[in-house]
């Protein structure tokens, strides 16, 4: 695989690297941040944050037609001693605390949703076990929200399940006390026709620790838009990422790490493999250092694997920096195809075509598999990836 591009560390230069490479600066969104709908113009695809998305195919998430039915999905959260589950109205002042919609389809979803979940870890407390939250799609349109908060020093794993049928525009808050440490696993399993599109907000106390991993395989469109600020210095973010986009399927994500205090770290790994004819995978990394922000030290990468011909990437990291006084900044894209000189070695030791070829997938996804840090989810990822490569064969 050849790398692309590379941007080193302190480059204020913006790069793309796709298929199909574009380049193009867009750190900023091009509305301001609202919970007001009508503040978003509906997009028309020629918006620079709608540009990759086949706005056709949301059905009707962002112009307003879609309307929630009362079989759209079926939220279930199991908690271990120690974590409140709350259902409440939209009056509630914790609701949004994490951030604001950005896009049309966000702000249509907070201003659509009736009742949020919203899970409380108590101040230092420390699970032993995690929390498990399954949508569940049966259907239909639903809008929907939810929030994650840890008190100070506490310490939480959560894993989203998302299955089933349904078309769902969310935003997910994830709001972290100073000290606190939090690991959220996303998981977008849908059937073949679903539309998912999300923000997930994360709020980053003084020396808390936030990691996301967000796992898409299924669904007809999915767009996850996670985006993490700092509330106070010390902070750490860690965003990982793996999809596997089949024939159709287009799967959509923009990140944005606003370093917005000075003395935090993010780290950003994502990687995607593509088969199929019409399979698209978007990847959108923004990072903006602003002016406050000194001390800061990020990276991000983007890494694409592309299995069979008519597949497409489109793979754009940004950065923006507006101090000088930086530890470090620096991103890398990277597409290619399948590596005949891997595959090669393997089979001239006596490894059959077909499991080489899963050998090769195995390893390319298998260091951020090992973020997530629980085997029954880790097992069940990597049985997925052996499915999706056993229907290539």
């Amino acid at each position: 695989m050849a790398e692309a591009q590379y941007i080193p560390a302190g480059s204020t230069t913006a790069g793309s690297i796709a298929v199909a490479a574009e380049s193009t600066v867009a750190t900023r969104m091009s509305a301001p941040p609202s919970f007001d709908v009508a503040d978003f113009p509906v997009p028309h695809g020629r918006e620079e944050e709608w540009r990759f998305t086949p706005l056709e195919r949301l059905r009707g998430l962002h112009d307003g037609t879609a309307v929630a039915t009362g079989e759209g999905v079926k939220v279930d959260i199991e908690a271990p001693e120690g974590v409140t589950v709350e259902t409440v109205g939209r009056d509630d002042e914790r609701l949004g605390r994490a951030g604001t919609p950005v896009d049309r389809v966000a702000a249509q979803a907070y201003s659509s949703f009736e009742k949020a979940s919203v899970v409380t870890v108590a101040k230092d407390a420390v699970l032993a076990e995690p929390i498990r939250i399954a949508v569940h799609g049966e259907g239909g349109v639903a809008f929907g929200h939810q929030v994650i908060e840890l008190g100070a020093f506490a310490e939480a794993v959560v894993v989203i399940d998302h299955t089933g049928d349904a078309v769902l525009a969310a935003n997910v808050d994830y709001v972290l006390g100073d000290g606190a440490k939090l690991t959220v696993v996303s998981v977008q399993d849908w059937d073949e026709k679903a539309v998912h599109v999300a923000q997930h907000n994360a709020l980053v106390g003084r020396d808390a620790s936030f990691k996301s991993v967000v796992v898409t395989f299924g669904g007809d469109v999915v767009r996850i838009h996670p985006r993490v600020a700092y509330e106070a210095p010390g902070g750490e973010a860690e965003l990982f990422g793996l999809y596997f986009t089949d024939a159709g399927q287009h799967q959509e994500h923009r990140l944005l790490v606003d370093h917005n205090t000075p003395h935090c770290k993010s780290n950003v790994a994502y990687k995607g493999a593509l088969q199929g004819q019409d399979a698209h995978a978007v990847w959108i990394g923004d990072v903006l250092i602003q002016a406050a922000a000194e001390g800061t030290d990020t990276y991000e990468l983007n890494r694409n694997l592309v299995l069979t011909d008519g597949a497409r990437v489109d793979s754009v990291p940004n950065l923006e920096i507006e101090t000088g006084e930086i530890a470090g900044a620096g991103h890398a894209s990277a597409t290619g195809r399948f590596d005949d000189e891997q595959l090669f070695y393997l089979m001239s030791r006596g490894i059959p075509e077909t499991e080489a070829r899963r050998l090769v997938v195995r390893g390319f996804f298998a260091e951020l598999v090992q973020q997530i840090g629980l085997p029954d989810v880790q097992e069940r990822l990597l049985a997925k990836i052996e499915a999706e490569l056993e229907a290539s064969v």
